[in-house]
């Protein structure tokens, strides 16, 4: 079994914790309608349109 020689430091244990922890920011798609940026697989809240069609009266 292996056995580390040195102590981990806490700045390397919280920099190889981090790198895992960061948020994605989310992927912004433009409305096919206005242009207005959003969210994928969502409808536009600007105009009411998803794929080309209106789903809610805005």
């Amino acid at each position: 079994m292996a056995v580390p020689k040195y102590k981990t430091s806490k700045s390397r244990t919280r920099r190889r914790r981090v790198i895992n922890m960061r948020l994605a920011e989310p992927t912004l798609s433009t409305c096919s309608n206005c242009g207005n940026p959003v969210l994928r697989h969502r409808l536009c809240g600007k105009c009411g349109y998803y794929r080309g069609n209106q789903i809610i009266e805005v």
